[in-house]
């Protein structure tokens, strides 16, 4: 399929899902600049609709406790970890239920030992997998915009496959989080794919 039918797919499945939808909403009222949701929020609805396991919750449950959601954004100016846990409290307010994460991606990259990131977008690129490269926000006029640095055909195409960065010495973290996260005993049509 082309990126753009993928595309279609994914703004078609989040906004059958009111749940996400409701989130997608919370995350808008922040006002945030360069300001998404990704990861397990994107991944874990498409690899669920894929495994005929839709809907799937946005976050955690009692049989999967993996997933936070994530919130990513991006302000050079104010890369303070007390603002981001403020973030998380104004979500938890609205969404008790939910396990908020809010990181400013600018940030990030000195944790991680990558260079200054100069986006969220660049901060994704440096995320470990390309299926989990993937974030979704809500525009003031109700559009979803999706952010995928990697494309979208690993995602629909069941693939976990580790980004650039986590290929070399990296790859154990991939390893790793496939294990930990039990992807391949939720979603048995997955396939790893280490190249």
């Amino acid at each position: 399929m082309s990126p753009q039918t993928h595309k279609e797919r994914l703004e078609v499945l989040i906004r059958r899902d009111g749940a996400r939808l409701c989130l997608l909403r919370h995350v808008r009222t922040l006002d945030l600049p360069d300001c998404w949701i990704g990861a397990g929020f994107v991944r874990n609805a498409v690899w669920c609709h894929l495994h005929s396991q839709y809907p799937a919750p946005p976050s955690a449950d009692a049989v999967w406790p993996d997933s936070d959601v994530d919130v990513v954004w991006f302000d050079d100016a104010r890369q303070s970890v007390a603002l981001d846990r403020d973030l998380t409290d104004r979500l938890a307010a609205l969404e008790p239920g939910v396990r908020w994460s809010v990181k400013n991606q600018a940030r990030m990259s000195g944790r991680n030992g990558d260079a200054p990131y100069a986006s969220a977008a660049d901060a994704l690129r440096h995320w470990p997998e390309t299926a989990t490269a993937v974030a979704v926000r809500l525009t003031a006029a109700d559009e979803l915009e999706i952010l995928a640095p990697y494309g979208l055909d690993d995602l629909f195409g069941r693939v976990i496959r580790p980004t650039p960065p986590f290929r070399g010495v990296r790859l154990d973290i991939v390893r790793q989080r496939v294990r930990d996260k039990r992807w391949l005993d939720r979603w048995p049509l997955l396939r790893v794919v280490e190249a």
